[in-house]
């Protein structure tokens, strides 16, 4: 089970990654420098495996949130180099969870309750149809309005499933 974690800000800067001293991948993998309201700083490893939400071309000045492993290691260096499992270019009209959803679909911070409904578009992340349970299961969640209760009700309009 991935714990998933996330960084909310501006992409500052995008630049190529190198992971070889031979330079075999390069230009395969980018560094993608995000900085938060408060002045946080986050560099992202972005890889040809990160799943980018929507496939949206993210460029410096564009609002993003980075999801990543809260559970993998990392090198103790500032700012924090994290590898993006996800990042979804933020849009005005879209809220997206990337967590763990229990047998009664609420997710693991207990924030966030699914009420799924037969328009809800159920997929996995290679965009293949998926419909098996989605209770226990890491979830991307992709929704517009939520009820103010607690946890928030969402009528999601698509689910990435993360096997």
């Amino acid at each position: 089970m991935v714990k998933f974690y996330l960084f909310q800000g501006i992409v500052t800067n995008i630049s190529d990654f190198q992971i070889s001293p031979n330079n075999e991948e390069n230009g395969c993998y980018k560094i993608f420098t995000v900085q938060d309201n408060s002045g946080a700083i986050v560099h992202f490893i972005v890889a040809p495996s990160t799943f980018f939400i929507d496939h949206l071309i993210v460029q410096p000045g564009d609002q993003v949130t980075g999801f990543y492993d809260g559970d993998a290691p990392v090198p103790l260096i500032y700012p924090p180099r994290y590898d993006a499992i996800a990042m979804v270019k933020d849009l005005p009209y879209q809220n997206v969870k990337a967590d763990y959803f229990n047998s009664q679909l609420v997710s693991s911070d207990g924030a966030l309750k699914l009420n799924i409904v037969p328009s809800t578009h159920i997929i996995l992340k290679n965009d293949q149809p998926y419909n098996g349970s989605l209770m226990n299961r890491n979830l991307i969640v992709l929704y517009g309005a939520s009820t103010k209760s607690i946890p928030a009700q969402t009528t999601p309009y698509r689910i990435i499933v993360w096997c």
